[in-house]
């Protein structure tokens, strides 16, 4: 007599709100470190606009 193979479950990963929350609000700073060009940030002064500017040179986005 031959033991059948039992079929693998994979495992479920929990993943905590906190995570999930803080991938949008990752994802949500990218998004304006990449499109911005002065409008979303011209309330927050010049430093602002200039800081995003740098990341945008240190992600490779081009912007000129």
């Amino acid at each position: 007599m031959t033991a059948t193979p039992h079929a693998v479950i994979p495992a479920r990963v929990h993943v905590p709100a906190w995570a999930w929350l803080l991938t949008a609000v990752g994802l949500f700073v990218l998004y304006l470190v990449t499109q911005d060009n002065g409008t979303v940030l011209s309330s927050a002064g010049d430093m602002a606009h200039e800081f995003f500017h740098d990341a945008r040179h240190s992600l490779g986005v081009p912007c000129h």
